[in-house]
């Protein structure tokens, strides 16, 4: 499938300072819908807790919160894979797999 330069994903990577992803449209809403409905969950949580709600019930909702952060890292590092690392090993970058090994590893902290 040809992705049209407005659905393509690509990086920037002119310095290790300046880099930034330029994500398409669809991916760019994707994420931020994922955002807003972490942040409504976290804004429910301090409301739980504002109201004494059972230590239990306020753990579920933690963990549910920390599922959704978790899906939303493995859209974005899947974007991140097909694009901007594919696009630095093209160009012969190969510092990009230790960079990338290096944040998989905070993220599985």
């Amino acid at each position: 499938m040809i992705k049209t330069t407005q659905e393509t994903d690509s990086c920037n990577h002119t310095s290790s300072t300046e880099r930034k992803s330029h994500h398409s449209e669809k991916t760019k809403l994707s994420l931020i819908h994922r955002l807003n409905r972490i942040e409504g969950q976290v804004r429910g949580v301090k409301g739980l807790i504002e109201r004494d709600t059972y230590c239990d019930d306020v753990l579920n909702q933690i963990a549910s919160i920390q599922s959704a952060l978790n899906g939303l890292g493995k859209q974005l590092l899947e974007h991140h894979l097909k694009s901007c690392v594919i696009e630095r090993i093209e160009e012969g970058d190969h510092d990009v797999i230790d960079e990338l090994l290096t944040t998989v590893n905070k993220l599985m902290k």
